[in-house]
């Protein structure tokens, strides 16, 4: 992509409203504008990140056995009466009355609605087990929304539900997202650690919430050091066979967010030189919920005695608007973004520093369509504007890796490369540039880690 013909309005200055580090940035970086309280558009640049990040969740919830579907925004409030959640929600359920005076919702979460869907075609434990996913805007009314959109009121979200006939059946459907997600997040450039959670108004007695470390997190996390270095299940992971030995070694080590802390059990299981007391941003949750919603819904099958048996449930949830500033704040700098290359709205930025000069202007554009042609998303700075500006621009919005080119270099047959995450450059000689950066970037883009 051409600069000069994209849309990327970055700013130079920081507006007032922003409070912590990403909401700058990506308001900087064109990455959003914030359209009322709470109500974000996700401009070019964000989008594309915010694709990218789908993309990942999607093939992990694939292969992990979970199938694809897409609910609608509103619901019909006669579901949620039926599960008894309907009056209990509290003030943060968005509710609407149609024309015909019918009750609707603006859904927070899709228990009721995927519940209801099951009910209607799944008959038999023949079809179990069964995993459901969506990825699909939702709206939560923030009594204060903040941080841009790590607490906006709508906001993008996968949720996942699975269906089995028993509870150890749900435990290993729960153990099958638990580590699914170890791995997206992974692949994404995080650590993010599980944590044994209070289960709120999803119900159940069984959650992880899965916590990146960061300053400007909201709650305090307590856990072992070694859960941030502890090697992530890799691309041939049987999802069919017993995860139950990785979920356990995963949370052998103590971890729990401030709600579900015990002090003394904390310093006595975990060395103090292990200990880890620090802020977290919480990037998704994992719940076993049993009968919650399939009992008061009729939501049964047939066993294999005859009987009729109500499934056993639960529900994996990622928020995708809110993974874009947990990275940023996880990867960032006092120039602006740094984007693992696995998320990252472009791979590399060719920045031209002299426009308008034939020669520099041609050594771009044969070298723009090669990096194209090599499948390496490309971002062109062709702009006619000083290389100050142009490099601040790259900076800000976090490009993995600069391919410097201008007229010097050109004399010598050299082109400059820039690691956005180091700072680091070396010089390479113009016709090995691509395939220089292709092999750079390929490892990092962990489409089989």
């Amino acid at each position: 992509m051409r600069l000069t013909r994209y849309f990327l309005p970055t700013l130079k200055e920081t507006p007032k409203e922003a409070e912590i580090v990403s909401h700058r940035l990506m308001l900087r970086a064109g990455l959003i504008s914030q359209q009322a309280a709470g109500l974000y558009a996700w401009l070019p640049l964000g989008y594309k990140v915010l694709r990218k990040i789908q993309q990942i969740i999607e093939e992990e919830q694939n292969r992990a056995g979970a199938i694809e579907l897409l609910m609608p925004t509103l619901q019909s409030a006669d579901l949620w009466r039926e599960s008894g959640r309907y009056d209990d929600y509290g003030k943060e359920m968005l509710r609407i009355t149609d024309r015909h005076e019918r009750d609707l919702l603006y859904g927070p979460t899709n228990e009721e609605m995927i519940t209801a869907i099951f009910r209607n075609y799944v008959r038999s434990y023949k079809d179990l087990p069964l995993n459901l996913y969506h990825i699909q805007w939702k709206f939560r009314d923030e009594i204060r929304p903040r941080f841009g959109t790590m607490r906006s009121r709508e906001f993008l979200m996968k949720d996942a539900y699975s269906f089995d006939l028993d509870k150890d059946a749900a435990v290993r459907a729960y153990n099958r997202m638990f580590v699914a997600y170890l791995r997206t997040y992974h692949r994404m450039g995080l650590t993010a650690i599980p944590m044994r959670a209070e289960t709120g108004p999803i119900g159940g007695d069984l959650s992880h919430e899965f916590i990146v470390l960061a300053d400007t997190g909201e709650s305090g996390v307590f856990c072992h050091a070694d859960l941030l270095s502890k090697p992530i299940p890799g691309p041939h992971t049987d999802f069919d066979g017993d995860l139950s030995g990785i979920v356990a070694d995963w949370t052998s080590l103590y971890a729990a967010t401030e709600d579900m802390v015990d002090t003394a059990q904390f310093e006595a299981q975990v060395p103090q030189d292990k200990r880890i007391a620090a802020r977290g941003i919480e990037v998704g949750q994992v719940f076993y919920f049993g009968t919650k919603y399939s009992e008061p819904m009729g939501a049964t099958v047939t066993a294999a005695d005859g009987s009729q048996v109500p499934v056993q449930m639960g529900s994996y949830g990622i928020g995708l608007t809110r993974l874009v500033p947990a990275i940023i704040e996880a990867s960032h700098d006092d120039d602006g973004i740094i984007w693992p290359v696995s998320v990252a709205p472009f791979e590399v930025a060719l920045i031209n520093l002299k426009s308008g000069d034939a020669e520099c202007d041609a050594a771009n554009d044969k070298l723009y369509g090669q990096l194209q042609a090599a499948g390496i998303d490309v971002l062109y700075d062709d702009r006619e504007a000083g290389a100050g500006a142009k490099f601040a621009t790259a900076d800000l919005v976090g490009i993995p890796y600069q391919l410097i080119v201008g007229p010097r270099g050109l004399k010598a047959g050299e082109v400059e490369i820039k690691h956005r995450a180091t700072g680091a450059r070396e010089t390479v000689g113009i016709e090995a540039a691509v395939s220089h950066l292709k092999g750079l970037i390929e490892p990092e883009r962990r489409t089989t880690v």
